[in-house]
């Protein structure tokens, strides 16, 4: 009876927390976070330990949470195979459970390009929109790690929707989450079932993980995938957008800044006009409200002298983002808005047929009349469901 009072105290806890942030957190988007740490991949294992720093999760500024966290710099693998580091954050609950816990890998959505956007710098002042999540997945007794992504958080560019370098990542915070000796006494081993997790730009780097864990990471007990707003196909994306009028000018100087990042080949600087070169430099330092509104107003002839995607370099290095040449290692759950005005439906719904083809298990819900936001929000209970029972060791059914 102790015991049961004692969690449903401990449930009633976060739960008060997820109510709060949901409130206050929309106040709270950008800020100065910690320093960005290690420089130098230098030597070692994907997932080897770098750096530790004690670390406090909190859902609003004057708010702190009943876990322990450490910021974490770790070794990751680029897009073209290289080592790099990667900054995150791993938090557990106070809770008293004894023995391996659960561990989510946790890929957020788009926050922006400069350092003070990362999850690990916004987790510390609870700036975090997607706290509430991390809040549910807590209260449940799982630890989790959240990765800050390459170049967010780190020396360099972020390499916004990069495919593999953000999988890499992803799957590595999970082994440096179970290498930390300080999580490693909260119950998070080798042993730990894990779980992927994201929307949006984090539902494009959680299917990521998900197609490269059996290739990149097989040690690790992946059980399920829960990935939604995915935007699968992000070159079909940009050809379908072409010569259109509006959209988000912002977002898509991000994925230009990405992967020039990534493939310095692709030598953005030579599309650029001079207006094209100072919206650069506005996106490269900030969150991703500032970059959308510094994107309003302009259009694509307003910055680039000529347009990257008619040049088969930038198509070949944006097909290779594409998801759905391989199934997933673990069942997957896929969920999109109908009305998706970020993500177009059809993406979601393309990525779902090619895994179902490639013999994959897939759980698809869509959420008619949805748009990215709402279905965001509709959609994250259902998914963290779905994902407690495969972590659970029950089988997944799939509907494909």
């Amino acid at each position: 009876m102790k015991r049961s009072r004692r969690k449903l105290h401990r449930r009633n806890r976060f739960a008060a927390f997820a109510v709060v942030v949901l409130v206050g957190a929309l106040a709270h988007v950008t800020g100065a976070g910690p320093s960005a740490g290690e420089e130098g991949a230098g030597t070692g294992r994907p997932g080897d330990l770098v750096g530790v720093e004690p670390y406090t999760f909190r859902v609003l500024p004057a708010l702190p949470t009943p876990t322990r966290a450490w910021k974490i710099f770790y070794r990751s693998t680029d897009a073209t195979g290289r080592p790099d580091v990667v900054s995150g954050t791993v938090i557990v609950p106070e809770d008293g459970r004894t023995g391996t816990r659960p561990l989510i890998t946790y890929a957020v959505g788009t926050v922006g390009m400069g350092d003070q956007c990362a999850p690990s710098a916004t987790l510390a002042r609870g700036a975090t929109l997607e706290a509430p999540a991390i809040v549910q997945a807590l209260e449940r007794g799982w630890a989790v790690v959240i990765t800050d992504y390459p170049g967010l958080g780190t020396p360099g560019d972020h390499t916004y929707l990069v495919g593999r370098a953000e999988g890499n990542a992803v799957l590595d915070a999970a082994r440096a989450a179970q290498r930390l000796p300080e999580a490693q006494r909260e119950g998070i081993t080798t042993g730990s079932p894990v779980g992927i997790m994201g929307y949006s730009q984090g539902g494009h780097a959680s299917a990521w993980a998900g197609e490269l864990a059996r290739e990149y990471a097989p040690e690790l007990q992946v059980k399920g995938v829960a990935s939604g707003g995915v935007p699968a196909d992000v070159l079909k994306d940009a050809l379908d957008k072409k010569g259109q009028e509006g959209g988000n000018v912002g977002l898509s100087m991000m994925i230009a800044i990405g992967h020039d990042a990534a493939y310095p080949e692709l030598q953005l600087d030579s599309y650029l006009t001079a207006d094209g070169r100072a919206l650069v430099q506005k996106v490269r330092g900030g969150c991703v409200l500032e970059n959308v509104v510094a994107g309003q107003g302009k259009t694509r002839e307003d910055l680039f002298a000529r347009n990257p995607i008619d040049a088969p370099e930038w198509q070949r290095r944006l097909g290779e983002d594409r998801l759905g040449t391989r199934a997933p290692g673990a069942p997957a759950y896929l969920y999109h808005g109908t009305t998706d005005e970020v993500v177009a439906y059809g993406l979601g719904e393309r990525l779902r047929s090619d895994w179902c083809a490639l013999g994959a298990s897939v759980q698809w819900q869509t959420y008619p009349l949805a748009g990215h936001g709402p279905a965001a929000i509709a959609g994250g209970g259902p998914a963290m469901d779905w994902l407690a029972d495969r972590l659970e060791g029950r089988p997944a059914q799939g509907n494909c």
